[in-house]
C-alpha cells in the first residue's frame, strides 16, 4: 500500500469523532480498515469505491501526494456552515443572504383573497411573520367557516418563508396538515412609517377540490405586534362579499378582473 494512500486516508479519518464511527458508515471491519491506516494492506477495488465514495473524493485524488491532497480538502469543505446544508438549503441560505431587513414587518395579518375552491367567496385568514435566528419565517390558518352559521368545512395551516428582494416581498408557503400544496405570492412592500395593507399577487390552488392552478390578488391588513389571538381567530371565516362584512375598500383590491388590453393578472402598487 502507498504511503500516499495511508497518510490520505488518515486525513480524511481526522474530520471524525472516530475511527469506530467511520467504520460503522463505511460498513468495513475495523480490524482490515486498521490495516489499512497503518499502511500493511490495500483496500480491494470494491472497498476502495466504497471509501472514495464516502469521503467525496476520487481514487486518483487519493493517491495524490499528501500536501496536495489536503488542499483539495480542504477546498472542499470550505465553507463549513455550506458543506454541512443540502442542496435545496443552500438555494434558500442564499435567498437569505441577499434578503434586505424585515423587522418592520414582524406582526399579524388579516389576509384576503378570492378562495380558490369556493367559487365567488372571499377567505380572511390569519397569518403572522416572525423572527428566528436571523431569519424570517410565516404562518397562516385557514378556517373555512361560514359567518353568518358558524359551520366549518375545512382548516388549512401554511408555514414558510419571507424573503424581502429586490424591493419585493416574497411569501412561500405549504399547507403542513397535508402537505399537498405550495403557494407563492409576491407583494409590495410599505414605504410608510406605519404599514396599512400590502397587496400582491399569489399562485397556487384548492387544497381539496379540482386542484386546478390558479392565481388571485391577495391583501394583507396588518393587525399589529401584539393583538388577541384568539379574537381574531373569530373573525376568520369564508365569506360572501355581499354580505357586507367586509369593507368594499379590501373588496376592491382583491377583485380579479383584466383590463382591456391586458393578458395577465397583475395589480397596481397601492
Amino acid at each position: 500500500m502507498s504511503e500516499e494512500l495511508r497518510q490520505n486516508l488518515t486525513l480524511l479519518c481526522s474530520y471524525f469523532p472516530s475511527i469506530a464511527e467511520v467504520c460503522r458508515k463505511l460498513d468495513i471491519n475495523r480490524q482490515q480498515f486498521n490495516k489499512y491506516l497503518a499502511g500493511n494492506a490495500h483496500p480491494s477495488r470494491h472497498n476502495m469505491r466504497r471509501i472514495c465514495d464516502f469521503f467525496g473524493v476520487s481514487e486518483s485524488e487519493l493517491l495524490m501526494e499528501p500536501q496536495q491532497f489536503e488542499e483539495i480538502v480542504a477546498l472542499k469543505r470550505k465553507p463549513p456552515q455550506q458543506q454541512a446544508l443540502s442542496k435545496p438549503l443552500r438555494h434558500l441560505e442564499k435567498l437569505y443572504q441577499r434578503s434586505q431587513e424585515l423587522e418592520k414587518y414582524v406582526g399579524y395579518y388579516f389576509r384576503y383573497f378570492y378562495s380558490f375552491g369556493n367559487r365567488g367567496k372571499v377567505i380572511r385568514s390569519l397569518a403572522v411573520v416572525y423572527k428566528e435566528d436571523d431569519k424570517y419565517y410565516w404562518k397562516n390558518i385557514e378556517i373555512l367557516r361560514d359567518p353568518m352559521t358558524g359551520r366549518t368545512s375545512g382548516l388549512n395551516k401554511y408555514e414558510g418563508v419571507l424573503f424581502y428582494l429586490a424591493d419585493r416581498l416574497h411569501v412561500i408557503e405549504y399547507e403542513t396538515i397535508e402537505v399537498n400544496t405550495i403557494t407563492q405570492a409576491t407583494l409590495y412592500p410599505s414605504h410608510r412609517s406605519r404599514i396599512g395593507v400590502l397587496l400582491g399577487i399569489q399562485t397556487g390552488g384548492p387544497t381539496r377540490r379540482g386542484r386546478k392552478p390558479g392565481a388571485s390578488k391577495v391583501a394583507l391588513e396588518y393587525l399589529g405586534r401584539d393583538i388577541n389571538v384568539r379574537e381574531a381567530l373569530k373573525r376568520t371565516g369564508l365569506y360572501d362579499p355581499k354580505d357586507g362584512l367586509i369593507r368594499s375598500e379590501i373588496l376592491s383590491l382583491i377583485e380579479n378582473s383584466l383590463d382591456p388590453g391586458t393578458f395577465v393578472l397583475d395589480v397596481e402598487e397601492p
